[in-house]
């Protein structure tokens, strides 16, 4: 890039011989040439700096999985469909209750859970974090696993249960939009001093859509994702979509069956009329709750309440009972038990 230089100033025997005029007039020559050099030397350091940055998150997307939270038009465009949306941002339905629930018993649905809470822990404690803090041995799984757990209270009654996937530098939990910000509180307040945990509610900065129905695993081998049918519960692995960062794992939160796709704003909205295109026939919050409650998936402030403990609530799936030894002793003790 061409850098503007200043114009060395005349010398001072040439400057007496001139006018006042001409004098001032070359002084004024001389400003413009150096703020013109300075201006071009900021911007082209601003330029470098904002490419430098730009390449530094487009490099960290596939793996981290936080992009930066954008204005986007999802919503907008669902919307100018015929969906209603609450206030709170929650798509309540298309219009075709019945239509979708048909197409989960007999075809393929796709809904819009992106109001459901996402935490990030990352570290190099996290793993066994979180094996102290809920009921999964998360210890015993591997990067690109995953697995259901339970956030319980310290004496033991069921906070909520949350989908989680291992990645390389972080783990992701998939939780209720009513304990989201208490979960993360309360695991940030269980980080002991020399713990190497950090946690992120990282809800806001990604979109996460839910496909369900026996067509699914047609939808993905069409998309050129049928890699992962098959794959035990909770496998995730990394995508691009049209050069955007995209997450898809085996299993959703209502169905061990179906898949989840994890992507950030800016993508949302393609990845949804890509699927849409495929068949997938859209689904409400509406119906999204009788097929909750058809499905036998317990939710908080419902089923889930100070009532009953874990195992009351039948939550098996979702504990380990062999976990034992140090990590018991460690999980009582930042419990308080």
């Amino acid at each position: 890039m061409t850098t503007a230089t200043a114009t060395a100033p005349p010398c001072v025997a040439h400057l007496v011989s001139h006018s006042t005029a001409r004098l001032q007039h070359s002084r004024a020559a001389l400003l413009l040439h150096l703020n013109a050099a300075f201006r071009t030397k900021k911007t082209t350091k601003n330029n470098l700096s904002s490419r430098n940055t730009s390449s530094t998150i487009a490099a960290a997307l596939p793996f981290e999985l936080s992009p930066p939270p954008i204005d986007h038009d999802f919503l907008d465009s669902v919307t100018a469909e015929g969906a209603k949306v609450s206030e709170e941002g929650i798509i309540e339905t298309f219009e075709n209750d019945d239509e979708a629930l048909d197409a989960f018993d007999n075809g393929v649905v796709v809904m819009d859970l992106s109001h459901f809470g996402r935490i990030r822990a990352s570290g190099d404690d996290r793993i066994q974090f979180l094996h102290n803090q809920t009921t999964a041995n998360f210890e015993c799984l591997s990067e690109g696993q995953g697995c259901e757990t339970v956030f319980v209270t310290p004496t033991a009654r069921t906070i909520d249960i949350a989908y989680a996937w291992i990645m390389k530098k972080a783990v992701l939990l998939m939780v209720s939009p009513e304990t989201c910000g208490n979960i993360t509180e309360m695991l940030n307040k269980y980080i002991f001093f020399a713990d190497k945990v950090e946690i992120q509610d990282i809800t806001k900065q990604t979109c996460l859509f839910a496909l369900s129905g026996p067509k699914s695993s047609e939808v993905m081998a069409n998309l050129n994702l049928g890699d992962l049918v098959g794959q035990p519960y909770g496998t995730n692995r990394h995508y691009n979509v049209n050069g955007m960062p995209i997450t898809v794992g085996v299993g959703n939160i209502i169905s061990e069956e179906g898949f989840s796709l994890l992507t950030s704003p800016a993508a949302a909205d393609s990845v949804w009329k890509t699927l849409l295109s495929q068949g997938a026939i859209p689904l409400g919050s509406n119906a999204w709750e009788k097929l909750r409650i058809t499905q036998g998936r317990p939710a908080p402030g419902k089923e889930l309440t100070n009532d009953f403990n874990v195992l009351e609530a039948g939550l098996w799936n979702s504990i380990s009972l062999n976990k034992g030894g140090k990590a018991d002793k460690l999980y009582n003790r930042k419990k308080g038990m």
